[in-house]
């Protein structure tokens, strides 16, 4: 069976096209008009073993906030649908990434039951021309249409891009365990018999 899934997304605000392979080998190919965000997503493509094709236009002259929101919310839709219910998933997934200073670890449940606990302070409000808060707001719209319970805490960091780039990465580590079959799961990974 082949995981992969494309989304279309077109508002007043952005328009979104994202193509997802869950079985891929970490190719990107991302261009979303927000710089930053282009980088973290290669990041999380990479780490995670996917392949990721977006690209966006959105009312970037604004500022980011509709962008990068609705990458979460395509991200989230691509995931889910190309999971096609979870059949065979092993579900949880935990990794805890260091860059330099900082330490980020995120552990995550792809349970149809979507929470996002985020304990992450970022003294910094922009790194670049990012605004540092629509990390939050990305993670929020992803883990709500992926279906996913997801837990980011920040064990230690200072300087924001590295903060962010250890919840990138260990965001696309914990997603790659939580998405690997096992043979011995029949059907899905649960007490209920469904997600």
């Amino acid at each position: 069976m082949t995981r992969q899934s494309a989304i279309k997304r077109q508002t007043s605000e952005t328009d979104i096209s994202l193509q997802l392979s869950i079985d891929g080998t970490g190719q990107a190919d991302i261009q979303t008009g927000v710089p930053f965000m282009d980088h973290m997503l290669t990041l999380f493509t990479v780490h995670g073993f996917f392949d990721l094709t977006i690209t966006a236009h959105g009312d970037t002259a604004v500022d980011g906030h509709h962008t990068v929101e609705d990458l979460g919310i395509c991200l989230g839709q691509a995931l889910k649908e190309a999971l096609a219910g979870g059949h065979g998933i092993k579900r949880y997934g935990n990794s805890a990434v260091p860059m330099d200073e900082s330490l980020v670890r995120i552990s995550l449940d792809i349970s149809n039951r979507p929470f996002l606990q985020y304990q992450v302070i970022i003294n910094e409000a922009k790194t670049g021309s990012f605004d540092t808060s629509l990390t939050k707001e990305f993670l929020r719209a992803f883990t709500l249409h992926a279906g996913i319970t997801m837990h980011v805490d920040m064990i230690r960091g200072e300087n924001a891009h590295h903060i962010i780039e250890a919840i990138f990465k260990a965001l696309g580590q914990a997603l790659d365990q939580a998405t690997n079959t096992d043979e011995r799961i029949k059907g899905v990974m649960s007490s209920k018999g469904s997600l």
